[in-house]
Formats: C-alpha cells, structure tokens, sequence
C-alpha cells in the first residue's frame, strides 16, 4: 500500500513543477505529516525530491529527475479506456487504477503535453442519468464488473415477477442506460445471450471458472437491437390522435422515440387548420393518458373511446379549477 503511494507520489510530482503538502495531502488522501514522512522517505532512496520552505513553498523533483514505472497494468489499461466516464468508473470500483493509468500516461508524456489530461476533463463531461431521476448505484455492480472484466462465470440470483430466480451467466458487458445498470450475459444451458438490470440481482457469486468469449459477440450491436426490441415488445396498444402543428413538434418529448417515430409515418395530410391524424403505438391505455396529457390542447384524442372519455373528464376537471 505504502509502495503504491510512494510511486503515485513520484509521478504527481513529475507531472507537476511543485505541489504543496496540502495538494498532494488531498491527491493521496493521507495527512500532511505522511505526506512529509513519505518525501523523506523518497529522499533516502534516491529519488531527489526537494521541499521549499515558506508560505509558497512545496514539493518538486530537483536535477530533470524522471521515473520509469510507468508501465500500465492490465486493469489502469482498461479503465484508462473508460476514463470519459468518471461516475461509471466510480460505481464500478475502478476509479483508483483510471487515476494510476492517467498519471503513468502523462509522466510519459512530453512536457508540453502533460496539461492535455486536465484541460480534456474541463471540456469534456458525461452526465449519464436522465433528469429528474436519483442515480443510484446497484450494491452488487462491482462484482458483476469484477466478472466482467475477468470473464468469470457467475451464478445470479434476480426478481422476476415477485420470485426469486437463479441463472448461472456467462457476464459479456456492462451497459449504462439513463443511469441504469444493465448486464448483457449468456445463459449456460441454453446459450441465449439475455440482459438484466443488475438491481434486480439479490445475489452474485462468482467463481474462479472461466468462460471463452465469443469474439464475435458485438456489445454495442447487441444492445441497440435488444433495446429496439424491447421498445417494440411493450408497445401492445394504440392511440388515434389529432396534433396541431406544435403538438406533432412535442410528441417526440413525452413519449418513446420508437412511439414518435410510428406516429409519424403514420401522419396523414394536415386539414385546413393544420392539424394531422396519427396513430401512436403505446404500452396501455393508463401509460398513454399519463404521457398524452403533456400535450395539452394541442392533442385531440380520437380513440380508443373510452381514453377520450378520460380526456375529456380531465378538461372538465381542469375547468372546473381554473374557472
């Protein structure tokens, strides 16, 4: 652990003309004494780190001194990779090695171009969850990821409609949608590929076998055709609506892309208003009244009957409160 920090502490100082005790204090998350202790125990071995005295003083390697041990290892290689993404990296329990493999990257790198690490973070965020949602991290992300990145088979235990379910899984990735946690694995047995949302998991245990990897198997493929699936699958109803010009515009923000796109092919000629008819494939009647309302007046529901009905008690409703 110690050796750890004493290399993290050299390539910090590299990177940097000096640092204070106080900022290498933060970076290592120790004490200034340790701090202090640490650099004189650089110094004893050799490494000619120099502490100026003063208000202003600091750390700083002395005499062009550079380090070698910037090999990157297996895991800071492969989460240097991910390090675009700092709240994903953190969830999964890699946010220390994405550290270590910046800081090898840049104690290697030219003088001129070691600021590139820090000025590509202050232009450059990802923000995953939607808006309006707690992100909350599944408590058993980090030993799927584990799996993941070992290709260790895992038996996994999950909700599915209110029973517990086991499934021995061979983990193929990870995927963050809109701040949550999917895992798209394999099933021993019958050798379908599948996804779960990892907070539905009750339980992981990953063994020390491990599975060979289709190095066929595409992530990114597999997820955009699953997740156009599943879209499709839910949509078991439909809606015939008339949109007003900014209705048609709105559509798109209150209900599934997929839904939009459907309700739009469908868009006939506007009459003389303007307006136009569509048909809108929706998961249920109770879902498409929730969305639907977004729209205001500027949607007419024309059927099934019984959700006009429901519009048109709402408006009386809402007339009633505002008259």
């Amino acid at each position: 652990m110690r050796a750890a920090r004493l290399i993290k502490m050299v390539l910090l100082l590299q990177n940097r003309p000096s640092m204070t005790a106080g900022e290498l204090a933060r970076e290592l998350e120790v004490s200034e004494r340790t701090v202090t202790r640490d650099a004189q125990a650089l110094s004893e071995a050799g490494v000619p780190v120099y502490a100026d005295r003063g208000r202003a003083g600091g750390y700083r390697l002395i005499g062009g001194y550079r380090t070698r041990l910037t090999g990157l290892a297996r895991g800071e290689a492969q989460a240097l990779f991910l390090s675009g993404v700092p709240g994903a990296l953190r969830e999964m329990g890699l946010a220390d090695a994405a550290s270590a493999a910046r800081l090898k990257v840049s104690a290697a790198l030219m003088p001129s171009l070691r600021d590139a690490s820090r000025t590509a973070t202050q232009r450059f965020h990802l923000d995953a969850p939607g808006w309006f949602q707690e992100p909350r991290t599944p408590e058993l992300l980090p030993a799927v990821a584990d799996a993941v990145w070992d290709d260790r088979m895992v038996r996994a235990r999950y909700r599915r409609d209110g029973t517990e379910v086991e499934r021995e899984l061979e983990p193929y990735g990870l995927v963050l949608k809109a701040g949550v946690w999917y895992v798209c694995a394999r099933v021993t047995g019958d050798g379908a590929y599948r996804v779960y949302r990892i907070d539905r998991f009750t339980g992981v245990e990953a063994g020390e076998e491990r599975f060979e990897r289709d190095e066929d198997f595409d992530l990114p493929g597999f997820w955009e055709e699953r997740a156009e699936e599943f879209a499709q699958s839910i949509l078991r109803a439909e809606v015939v609506l008339r949109l007003s010009p900014e209705g048609l515009h709105r559509l798109r923000h209150v209900i599934e892309p997929v839904s939009a796109r459907a309700a739009r092919e469908s868009a006939g000629e506007p009459d003389d208003q303007g307006w136009v008819t569509v048909t809108v494939p929706v998961e249920s009647e109770d879902i498409a009244y929730t969305q639907l309302l977004g729209l205001g007046p500027d949607a007419e529901v024309i059927g099934p009957q019984a959700l006009r009905e429901r519009f048109a008690e709402a408006a009386r409703r809402m007339a009633d409160r505002y008259r």
